[in-house]
């Protein structure tokens, strides 16, 4: 091959077949990302290629193992004025459709993660060729960050597969395969690794016909159904999103019906000064800034050398047995100990449901089935490099085994608690070496709960911690360092919103009113359908030992309900009904939003959020919005309980805590850490 002038962020190389080669390759960075260098550079090779009249096409890729592009430079992004988005969101049209207009044949050799701005750069490609491997992904994610795609994706995608599978990942926001890329027609081919180079080069040579969208799937684009179409649209996004908080994916179905995609300079002059309008929004920074948070989290365990390929987990209830096969599942042997064998057969058949659902080939469920054995005995204590105790919130019971494992295990295995509300240095008096001692504390349902607590008791060695946290995101889990007291941070802090509720519950507040409240402000989930959900057992349990360290009184509605056995969505009966597990709604649900009701239960919060702070259960404000967001679904676009105090103001949330203690007594007074945050 022959090479070309230097480029700073891109690699030129022409074969043998005159075929010219332009690689990716962020100057300074590990991962691709688009900013104003890379496409002013890219504007100025194609500018030069194009005048060439000896090469035969050229062919996209990238020169980072494991990555294609990840998407424009979020972080410059995020910085800029309503002016310098708008002049970096016109610049990447301009050049992408100077691509899209290229004289000769344009292959995207896909290998890796290929997101947003680099799914955008492919769409612009005559040709698209993809790696078929686990790690290769592509897909526009930009509506997970608040806005939508803005360098030509919601054009040119519906207009290359139609408007009901482009809509399908614009809306979702989620990852494709190759082989699912291929099947709608994203990418042309999916092919092996050892094959990739040889179908690129193909395409260059032998230039087939460009893929064009079946009758069905050009006529989804057509004006006469697209009003019909968005109705749909519209109302399957409004299941999941409100447009008062999440306006970006209203924006791309409205734009799409409006204009439709026949005439692209339309079409992406509208999508340009729509993206525009909403990455200025609230919604869009506070997802942003989310964004940059889950990456402070992955960053955590970065430089610790993790040495885990066995884990034994003891209790295969809902949490030790999902916790078991979430770890199978992603490539760990693992043993699961109960008390007999049938205890832990419920844990293996949902198990093998979650293989199916996430792996979908027999061969790699049948593997990560083979990872998972049952082991009533306990014998995989002495080979596991890690050991997660999962069993009932009992501080006696947990030190008792703990006592056992301890003589049994390793001297080098991590010890690993996923108590709830324990403070780790209550279980690990009975340890010889309590220094061992870690929590790993995972959250209900562990397969769709991001977050884990990662707690590091006052003697717990730092090297236990750090290798903890390598652990949790070697599972593809976001930890979260907390230290050891009572419910740690996500379930103090919820406590206090579900304890007001259940207070709201006994002053003859219909349920509905009050969840209906939570949601309306961007909860997930109101707090009585949550403390259902969770099990008012489980509420009670954590309820009584939080009220014990920190004061308070447990609702004597909830401990009679417990006693009566109405426990929540498991028995049928709570505070609501239930019908195959199913919620049973009430017309309550629609009911206006009296103000106070939401301020008594966000306020609880705070306030507790503030005394979290003061007593640093975790080091800073971002890092307990983080905890919120990810382990509680705390109103994402709200950027978490203290981002939220701070743009209502700190102030006034601290006096309607003072206005609220009079009101309805001294659990709203302000926490002393107020003093600290105010100054």
């Amino acid at each position: 091959m022959t090479k070309a002038k230097h480029y700073h962020n891109w690699h030129i190389e022409t074969d043998q077949d005159h075929i010219v080669w332009l690689r990716f390759d962020r100057e300074h960075s590990d991962i691709n990302t688009i900013d104003h260098k890379v496409l002013d550079e890219l504007a100025a090779i194609l500018t030069d290629l194009a005048t060439q009249t000896a090469i035969k096409g050229l062919i996209i890729a990238s020169a980072k193992p494991n990555m294609f592009i990840a998407g424009a430079d979020i972080e410059q992004f995020s910085k800029f004025d309503s002016d310098q988005a708008l002049a970096f969101l016109e610049k990447g049209q301009l050049v992408f459709t100077q691509l899209a207009n290229f004289p000769l044949p344009t292959v995207a050799l896909i290998a890796g993660v290929c997101l947003g701005g680099g799914c955008e750069l492919a769409l612009a490609c005559r040709y698209r060729v993809m790696q078929e491997d686990a790690k290769t992904r592509i897909g526009l994610p930009e509506i997970l960050l608040g806005i939508h795609p803005g360098w030509g994706g919601t054009v040119r995608l519906p207009r290359l597969v139609g408007a009901f599978s482009a809509m399908d990942l614009i809306l979702s926001g989620r990852t494709v395969s190759g082989k699912e890329a291929a099947r709608i027609g994203l990418v042309d081919v999916a092919v092996p690794d050892r094959e990739i180079v040889r179908a690129a080069r193909h395409y260059i040579l032998q230039q087939p016909k460009k893929h064009q969208p079946a009758f069905w799937e050009a006529l989804s684009n057509q004006v006469v159904v697209r009003p019909l179409i968005a109705k749909f649209l519209q109302k399957k996004v409004a299941q999941k999103a409100n447009p008062k908080y999440y306006p970006a994916p209203y924006a791309v179905i409205n734009n799409w019906s409006q204009v439709g995609v026949d005439d692209v300079a339309q079409a992406l002059r509208v999508e340009v000064l729509s993206v525009l309008k909403i990455a200025m929004g609230d919604t869009a920074r506070n997802l942003v800034r989310l964004f940059f948070l889950q990456n402070r989290l992955k960053s955590l365990s970065k430089g610790t050398d993790l040495n885990v390929t066995r884990v034994h987990v003891v209790g295969a209830g809902i949490m030790g047995g999902d916790i078991a096969a979430w770890c199978a599942l992603h490539g760990l042997r693992v043993t699961l100990q109960d008390r007999e064998a049938k205890f832990i057969a419920p844990a293996i058949k949902r198990a093998y449901d979650l293989f199916k659902k996430k792996l979908k080939a027999p061969r790699l469920i049948q593997d990560a089935m083979d990872r998972l054995t049952p082991d009533p005995e306990g014998l995989g204590v002495a080979r596991a490099d890690i050991i997660i105790e999962a069993i009932y919130e009992d501080l006696k019971a947990k030190q008792q085994l703990f006592k056992h494992i301890e003589s049994h295990c390793k001297p080098e295995a991590i010890l690993a608690t996923n108590t709830s509300s324990i403070p780790l240095d209550e279980i690990n008096t009975v340890l010889k070496k309590p220094e061992r001692l870690v929590g790993i504390h995972f959250f209900n349902p562990v397969a769709m709960m991001q977050l884990v607590e990662v707690v590091q008791g006052k003697i717990t060695l730092p090297e236990v911690t750090k290798k903890a946290l390598a652990f949790v995101r070697h599972i593809d889990r976001l930890p979260l360092p907390v230290k050891s007291s009572p419910g740690f941070l996500v379930n103090r802090v919820l406590m206090a919103y579900l304890m007001e509720a259940m207070l709201m519950l006994t002053e003859n507040v219909p349920p509905e009113v009050i969840d209906h409240a939570a949601v309306s402000f961007g909860m997930p989930m109101g707090p009585v359908q949550l403390a259902d959900t969770v099990g008012l057992d489980v509420c009670l349990a954590v309820a009584k030992n939080l009220t014990a360290h920190f004061g308070g009184t447990v609702s004597a509605q909830l401990e009679q309900m417990v006693k009566e056995g109405h426990l929540g969505r498991k028995t049928g009966k709570g505070f609501y009904q239930y019908k195959n597990g199913k919620l049973i709604k009430d017309k309550f649900a629609e009911a206006e939003v009296q103000p106070d009701i939401t301020d008594r239960l966000i306020l609880r919060l705070i306030n507790e959020s503030v005394a979290c702070l003061r007593e640093e259960v975790v080091a800073d404000a971002d890092l307990l919005d983080a905890g919120m967001v990810f382990g509680t679904g705390f109103a994402p676009f709200r950027g978490g309980p203290m981002h939220y105090a701070q743009a209502r103001g700190l102030q006034n949330i601290y006096e309607q805590l003072q206005q609220f203690a009079e009101q309805y007594g001294p659990r709203f007074a302000p926490d002393a850490g107020w003093k600290n945050i105010l100054k």
